[in-house]
């Protein structure tokens, strides 16, 4: 083709310029709308992990928020320090962006990207993320002084890696979301309310199988249902309560179960969750958490966070 049959650029016109911005500006403008007044903030389904105060963090898809949750409530349920749990998230986050991957280099499936023969389990028990980092603790604590090691270190001694250098870029995020889960840290989750009822047996057994061998708490036998002044069932709480001699431990585990219950309430229909004194509801100030009203104020039933001291209360939409 000579260079004169080449096609010659067209020049875009100083109308359509600035047309297509003013296009722009009103997407972006929709969109902070959307996201700022939608369900009293909730806007789209969305997670951070940060700090109570201050700003930056983590953000996350309610996808990739749950795997963490499960992740950490595992690694907090064995008693593992902290170290671990960090360790753990990293290496997910290497090795599968904390998604649940059917799918993987040959035969390399789930969260930490697990293989079936090489001895980590059938593929149903490592597509299950409470069995897959219980495993990976497992192999993991048995490295003689891992909390010592190297972040890189410790996770290529269990993952075996092509590229084990490539856990350290994770290790910031991951101790931020070991904070959030079960340290000083915050999990904040927006979007709208649940739409559809939830399975309150399902939120109780889960939490239960990650921490069956916790002494430090206990649990009603039955979700508890709250009615309204019409008699009619609008939902299901589910309660987990420190036991007086838990101490720290009862605390961490119950930071636990309640960051696990916020990372997952899309899932599972969970309409709002308390622990301590705060709150959080979903829909509602951008899915952050609440502080519970003082003393002399107005809380009672009328109050949306219900929280009690030393109890998980999860509420479960019906």
């Amino acid at each position: 083709m000579s260079q004169s049959d080449h096609p010659r650029p067209r020049r875009r016109r100083p109308l359509l310029k600035v047309a297509g911005a003013f296009v722009l500006l009103a997407l972006i403008g929709y969109f902070a709308v959307q996201y700022n007044s939608t369900n009293g903030g909730g806007g789209a389904p969305h997670c951070t992990a940060g700090p109570r105060t201050g700003s930056g963090g983590v953000d996350m898809t309610p996808e990739q928020a749950a795997n963490a949750a499960t992740i950490a409530a595992v690694g907090v349920a064995k008693g593992l320090p902290d170290r671990a749990v960090t360790i753990a998230l990293a290496t997910a986050m290497q090795e599968s962006a904390l998604r649940n991957l059917d799918h993987g280099d040959r035969d390399s499936l789930g969260l930490f990207q697990q293989r079936p023969s090489q001895g980590w389990g059938t593929r149903e028990q490592i597509m299950d993320p409470v069995y897959s980092a219980g495993i990976f603790y497992e192999r993991l604590v048995a490295i003689k002084g891992y909390s010592r090691l190297p972040l890189t270190e410790a996770a290529q001694q269990v993952q075996l890696s092509g590229f084990p250098q490539a856990y350290a870029k994770h290790e910031p995020d991951a101790t931020v979301l070991t904070a959030a889960f079960a340290g000083d840290g915050e999990l904040t989750c927006g979007g709208p309310a649940p739409t559809a009822p939830g399975n309150p047996e399902k939120v109780r057994t889960e939490l239960t199988r990650i921490f069956a061998k916790d002494k430090t708490h206990t649990a009603p036998a039955q979700p508890s249902r709250t009615q309204d002044a019409a008699g009619k069932v609008k939902e299901a709480e589910v309660t987990f309560v420190e036991k007086r001699d838990g101490g720290a431990s009862a605390a961490r585990g119950s930071k636990a179960m309640a960051g696990w219950a916020v990372a997952n309430s899309r899932g599972m229909g969970i309409a709002r969750v308390s622990y301590g004194r705060q709150g959080w509801v979903a829909g509602e100030a951008k899915g952050k958490w609440q502080q519970q009203a003082g003393q002399g104020a107005k809380a009672g039933a009328g109050d949306p966070r219900d929280a009690e001291p030393g109890a998980v209360r999860i509420f479960v939409a019906q």
